[in-house]
């Protein structure tokens, strides 16, 4: 006998587990199916995990720099195995929270390998190999991504690493290459450079953090190289030798020299692999392209009752755009008419110190466009909340339609950005134009007096430069 739902969801990470407590909301007898631990990666080995790191780097850099601030600290150490124990404490305690949700919102959880067997239909597969047969009208596939491994060193945890790798080190690094200036290879750049490894990163492209707008982009490498670290960019690493006690890199700069280097440790930071593979897609001929899901604006596929969201599908590969998508998934197949997301109103955030956070066109991507743009800057050093902070370094950009006052992007670097960017991206969502911005009231002394500024800046109004 095969148990019966009005929706399955395959992986319970940010996408699945919001998509299964929306659906049952909605009155959907709903089941979720996870092959490890309820919350997914994210949660689990991602973004929260990580950042409870960074934290922890965050402090002990303060820590270090308390006569900066009239204070006194002597004899400073890290322990690396507290700061992770802490870590996976917090992860844990998050993991415990989407349990009681499950229970909460009565959503029956089967832990287990998911397969789809046929239109509808899905066996889990438990660890004591007895399978279970689920059957739904639909199916929302969202079974995330994996860390994508260098063809010719694969991640062996021990000299090379991926992101979980890095999360649970087995010794502190002394000498470490990133490969990889994305958000996660940038985030551990920083982490383990705060922690005091000599960290070097490496970036195929011209400049790090490439998805970013370039003053972004130049402005964070400065601030890296400030610190200590080395960034090569237009470099790429040609081999890599992996011995028992260290790894010796090959890597070709840019201007086409090889230069050897060792390193105690590699981190490999270079994308993600959708998890595709061995779930059933192909019985049932779901279109995809480079692996990942093709879906449309209510996260349906090309076969009937099925759904597919977060990593699997098309960037941003966001957890936040996931659980957006886990909504509007849930909402579709429950009868509602959810607007379909737009990827240029997604923030994007990067926890490495300075934080950075974007949302919308950079300056470069709006005028290839078409766009004729009016561009504001507001230095962090001309904000008295960013001084009395000791955190001057930073700037927030906003680019405007010049034609039309629409706000197309805004992009920052500094303290807190990941929380300020929230409120650009509520200004995008609302097509709010620089009029409503500027007549907005931002409260004194704050951050986020800056994202008036630059607003104001970028129509020759500015006040604080």
């Amino acid at each position: 006998m095969s148990e019966t739902y009005d929706l399955i969801v395959l992986g319970s990470g940010p996408g699945g587990y919001v998509a299964a407590i929306r659906a049952s909301q909605l009155g959907l007898k709903t089941a979720i199916v996870e092959r490890e631990l309820l919350g997914g990666i994210c949660l689990n080995w991602g973004c929260i995990p990580t950042k409870a790191l960074l934290r922890s780097a965050e402090i002990f850099h303060y820590m270090q720099h308390a006569k900066d601030y009239g204070l006194a600290a002597e004899k400073i150490s890290a322990d690396l195995e507290a700061v992770v124990k802490r870590s996976r404490g917090v992860a844990s305690q998050l993991n415990k929270g989407v349990t009681g949700l499950m229970k909460k919102n009565k959503v029956a959880v089967h832990m287990g390998t998911g397969k789809l067997t046929g239109k509808g239909k899905l066996t889990v597969t438990g660890e004591d190999g007895k399978t279970t047969e689920l059957q739904a009208k639909n199916i929302i596939v969202a079974t995330g991504a994996r860390a994508r491994d260098l063809p010719f060193a694969k991640a062996d945890g021990n000299r090379v690493w991926t992101y979980r790798h890095a999360m649970t080190p087995k010794e502190m690094p002394t000498k470490l290459l990133v490969i990889g200036s994305g958000a996660i290879g940038i985030e551990f750049a920083s982490f383990y450079n705060d922690m005091g490894a000599e960290v070097t990163v490496v970036e195929m492209l011209d400049r790090i953090v490439p998805v970013e707008d370039k003053d972004i982009s130049a402005h964070l490498e400065k601030a890296l190289k400030k610190q200590g670290m080395t960034i090569m960019t237009s470099a790429g690493v040609e081999k890599l030798d992996v011995g028992a006690n260290g790894v010796k890199a090959a890597i070709k700069g840019k201007d086409g020299r090889i230069v050897e280097g060792d390193y105690s440790h590699v981190i490999v930071a270079i994308g993600i692999v959708p998890n595709t593979e061995n779930i059933g897609l192909e019985t049932l001929g779901v279109k995809a392209e480079r692996g990942h899901i093709v879906t449309d604006g209510a996260c349906r596929t090309n076969v009937e009752g099925l759904y597919a969201i977060g990593d699997v599908t098309a960037p941003p590969w966001l957890a936040h755009k996931a659980s957006h998508e886990g909504v509007i998934a849930a909402e579709a197949i429950a009868g509602k008419h959810p607007h379909a997301m737009d990827p240029k109103n997604i923030p994007g955030c990067t926890y490495c110190h300075p934080q950075i956070a974007s949302v919308g066109l950079t300056e470069e991507k709006a005028r290839e466009a078409g766009y004729e743009v009016k561009v504001g800057n507001f230095p962090f050093i001309g904000n008295g909340k960013a001084i009395a902070l000791g955190e001057p370094d930073g700037f927030i950009k906003t680019v405007f339609d010049a034609k039309t006052g629409e706000l197309l992007g805004a992009h920052m670097i500094g303290a807190e950005v990941t929380e300020l960017i929230q409120g650009y991206t509520i200004g995008k969502t609302g097509e709010l134009t620089e009029a409503e911005l500027m007549n907005t009231v931002f409260p004194h002394p704050t951050l986020s007096e800056m994202m008036h500024e630059s607003v104001l800046a970028a129509y020759g109004r500015v006040l604080h430069i």
